[in-house]
């Protein structure tokens, strides 16, 4: 059963309302492609597109016929969504049937039953750029109030997405920085076992740490823990 539509307004205000401690980039996609289709008049299906480091991708869709027309042209290297990803732009193909900049792409879009596309850049951050694209069904089914409010809910959605971007960032961040403390912990407390053991300083302790490390072709983390482990059981 599909959702029912949203006005404008509410699709905007559900955007502004994502909790980034409850969801995650791929929700917040998924989202903003549901929230455009629910909301805008005269669409038919939606598509967020992602260029990361040259490549692009489809990392959400409500159709497949915009997920087909999508990746045909990543495979050619042209068309609206594409260039608008790329350049930031916002292009409008008012009538597929006629469309003479990517006449390939549009003869597919036409057979496909797409009878006319808005594909709006999305500046995320700087290694990271899109375009949401919006397919109607019908020739000149946008007009300027409808371009212009598929503006409007592009940006709120650009800063929707460059805030989870940089909460899953901070998020990883966190992590690989609770990961690193809690292998220079064990680390230590293995230094402090070889340094027992054998009557050596710091520096030589940890030199034989690293030489098991390599011989068995262990992380260093796990040679420690292995270390630490047998001393604890040991101590038991």
């Amino acid at each position: 059963m599909a959702a029912p539509p949203l006005s404008p307004h509410d699709a905007l205000t559900r955007l502004g309302r994502i909790r980034l401690d409850e969801v995650g980039v791929d929700e917040v996609l998924g989202m903003i492609a549901d929230l455009a289709c629910r909301s805008l008049h005269g669409v038919s299906e939606v598509s967020v597109t992602l260029l990361r480091g040259g490549s692009p991708q489809s990392v959400a869709v409500t159709g497949d016929a915009a997920l087909r027309l999508d990746e045909w042209q990543y495979r050619q290297g042209h068309g609206p969504c594409l260039d608008a990803s790329v350049t930031g732009d916002t292009l409008v193909v008012s009538d597929t049937g006629t469309e003479e900049r990517w006449p390939g792409w549009a003869a597919r879009a036409a057979d496909a039953g797409i009878g006319s596309v808005v594909a709006i850049g999305l500046p995320i951050q700087e290694a990271v750029v899109g375009a949401l694209n919006v397919y109607g069904a019908r020739p000149h089914a946008f007009d300027a109030e409808t371009v212009e409010l598929a503006r409007t809910f592009a940006a709120y959605a650009a800063v929707a997405l460059a805030n989870a971007h940089l909460y899953a960032s901070a998020a990883t961040l966190a992590e690989q920085m609770r990961s690193a403390m809690e292998s220079r912990a064990v680390i230590e407390q293995a230094k402090g076992i070889i340094m027992g053991q054998r009557r050596c300083t710091a520096d030589e302790a940890f030199g034989i740490l690293a030489k098991l490390s390599q011989d068995s072709h262990r992380r260093l983390r796990d040679v420690a823990a292995a270390l630490v482990g047998r001393a604890t059981a040991g101590s038991r």
